[in-house]
């Protein structure tokens, strides 16, 4: 199979972060080949993309920065003072602000992106390792890996966090997944062998909130019992399902986002850490870091398809948004496997490209160029 034609402005990068050395590897994805290496902070932990500006931003946990990046040309647009070790980063729909987890001072700190300056800082629980903003900008979900609890703050222009409800026994509390219409998160508890949802508050006067006046209130739906360490959520992007990664049983299991239950618990290769659902819905990759590979899982037959064997320590990934690659970065390497998922005889691994030591985290811009 031939890639697809690509525009003449069209621009597709790869960013990963490498923990080790305290830089971000920046790849060409539509030559294929390394572009630069950029020097960031300490210790480079997370990654989030702009939806509207061409930029990215990476959290230095060990130097309480953000690092921003102008994907134009590659450069570093600013460097952001924030709290203590922060880990999490997500960006709102508008591409406005940026939500940063601060891991070692319990907090969470609002970034303005216009002007790249910390806004406002709320309390957390103890180390917020997560954060993810709801798809109508209403909800910002935290999950508080050391107090085992989940935490929903209310987001809005005037006033940027204000906690609305907590939601405790949730021990390691590590990922997070909002449904699409922001109606529900899940929260995976690996101390707990759970994932918990929750109902996010509907939006005074919306269809959902005349129908039910208890919707316009947060509440815990489930606990729901899974595999053993349970980490990593693959959202469908018809939101009709998500996918954990089980770490500790070599498994992921299957939840109805409808109707808030298991629907079976599959064996998928060892330790599997991160998933990823293709964009018809059908198959879904995982990361099995212990297999030194990843595994690919068709949805419609409930059982594993197929198997790509890759670096050492398959880990983050990140799907291509106009070619029909996913991208793997191996944590206990210095590479990322770019794999073909729509080959002639199946997906095969197509090449290896280079990174920095200890590749953590993988996010993907795409532009068409002025």
């Amino acid at each position: 199979m031939r890639f697809p034609q690509l525009a003449d402005n069209y621009r597709e990068y790869a960013y990963v972060a490498n923990n080790a050395v305290g830089t971000v590897t920046v790849l060409d994805l539509v030559n294929f080949r390394a572009d630069r290496t950029l020097q960031v902070g300490a210790s480079p932990s997370a990654i989030a993309v702009n939806p509207t500006r061409n930029e990215v931003y990476v959290t230095n946990s060990g130097s309480s920065t953000v690092t921003a990046i102008n994907a134009d040309n590659n450069s570093i647009a600013a460097t952001i003072g924030v709290q203590r070790g922060p880990t999490g980063i997500d960006v709102d729909p508008t591409g406005k602000r940026a939500y940063v987890a601060n891991a070692d001072s319990n907090s969470v700190s609002v970034i303005d992106l216009a002007t790249h300056r910390s806004i406002a800082t709320a309390a957390a629980g103890v180390q917020p390792a997560v954060v993810r903003v709801s798809p109508d900008n209403r909800s910002l979900v935290v999950a508080n890996r050391g107090a085992g609890s989940v935490s929903v703050y209310a987001i809005s222009e005037d006033n940027p966090l204000k906690l609305r409800s907590t939601y405790d026994k949730c021990s390691g509390a590590s990922d997070i997944a909002i449904l699409s219409d922001s109606s529900k998160a899940f929260i995976t508890c690996p101390g707990n062998d759970e994932v918990m949802a929750v109902n996010l508050s509907s939006a005074p006067g919306s269809w959902e909130a005349k129908q039910d006046p208890a919707s316009m209130q947060d509440h815990l739906l489930a606990r729901l019992r899974v595999g053993k360490q349970p980490g990593h959520i693959a959202l469908k992007p018809d939101s009709g399902e998500i996918f954990v990664s089980n770490y500790g049983s070599d498994s992921i299991s299957e939840i109805s986002t409808y109707t808030n239950e298991v629907g079976g618990t599959y064996l998928i290769g060892t330790q599997p850490t991160h998933g990823m659902v293709a964009a018809d819905n059908t198959s879904l990759w995982v990361a099995a870091n212990g297999s030194d590979s990843v595994n690919l899982y068709s949805i419609d037959d409930g059982r594993m398809s197929n198997s790509i064997h890759t670096g050492p320590g398959p880990d983050a990934m990140a799907m291509s948004p106009g070619q029909p690659v996913l991208l793997v970065a191996d944590s206990r390497g210095a590479d990322v496997a770019v794999i073909r998922t729509r080959a002639t005889r199946g997906p095969e691994l197509f090449t290896m490209l280079p990174a920095g030591p200890h590749p953590v985290a993988i996010a993907i811009k795409a532009y068409k160029a002025r």
